[in-house]
């Protein structure tokens, strides 16, 4: 269902079962996939694709032009997957010629206020607390929880199954599967419930805990803290994601407590 009271450019791609409340403005270059609501007086421009079964609230906007001196007015995107719920005044930008879109994953909840700048990514099952927002060319990988009013500098990526407590400020990169608060911010333990929630068992939690106790606690600096833990613990998924977050970083890891 399609108000006549919103504005839908004849070219914009609709899905079917799609509706579009009251004075919503839709760009022509636009998709919007199958079942997502789009609320009143939300603005989705020119480079938006959006999912199926996504809800837009009232005054979000989506796919706006960068904050980004650089942008010089390249056709760009944002992309969006199934199942995401963006809430009241959030807005969300598209990518400049550095990546050339802005991605947010399925299964996302981005809440009041949040602010998702250029050529960001983020992973399916992120949740951006209200009034949250991350700088341009940001990652956030899968289960990431941000807090309400968290700042994330530009270039920042923050690992999957990390909790970012409320207020922070992110300057460089958080590895994953732990907690994250204080200022400056640091590394507050294992994120045990989300992991727990999640299907891990209780050895492989012990096991990330381990891993991290050699990396914060035991006196090493980083490269005999890698050293360390590629020869004392096995190979396995979860070894590898955190010797691998950390070896790729260019910002540097949080320190500990």
């Amino acid at each position: 269902m399609i108000s006549n009271l919103a504005y839908v450019n004849p070219k914009a791609k609709i899905g079917a079962n799609v509706t579009i409340e009251p004075f919503a403005f839709i760009e022509g270059d636009v998709e919007i996939g199958d079942g997502t609501w789009i609320g009143p007086s939300s603005t989705i421009y020119d480079g938006a694709r959006i999912g199926k079964n996504c809800r837009i609230f009232n005054h979000a906007s989506l796919a706006a032009m960068p904050q980004d001196l650089k942008f010089l007015g390249e056709k760009t995107t944002l992309e969006i997957g199934d199942n995401t719920i963006i809430r009241e005044f959030t807005s969300l930008h598209k990518g400049t010629k550095s990546a050339g879109k802005t991605i947010i994953g399925s299964n996302c909840l981005l809440m009041t206020y949040v602010h998702v700048a250029h050529d960001c990514v983020l992973g399916n099952n992120v949740i951006m607390g209200g009034y949250s927002g991350i700088a341009g060319e940001v990652k956030l990988n899968d289960w990431v929880i941000l807090g309400g009013s968290t700042m994330v500098h530009q270039f920042v990526s923050i690992g999957a199954h990390v909790i970012v407590g409320g207020g922070s400020k992110v300057r460089i990169d958080v590895p994953p599967y732990i907690k994250a608060d204080r200022e400056p911010l640091s590394f507050m333990g294992i994120n045990t419930i989300g992991l727990d929630r999640r299907g891990f068992s209780q050895e492989k939690i012990h096991e990330i805990h381990e891993i991290y106790r050699a990396y914060y606690n035991m006196g090493m600096n980083t490269t005999q803290a890698i050293q360390y833990i590629e020869q004392t613990f096995g190979q396995t998924t979860e070894r590898d994601l955190i010797l691998e977050f950390i070896k790729s970083s260019e910002r540097g890891v949080i320190k500990g407590r």
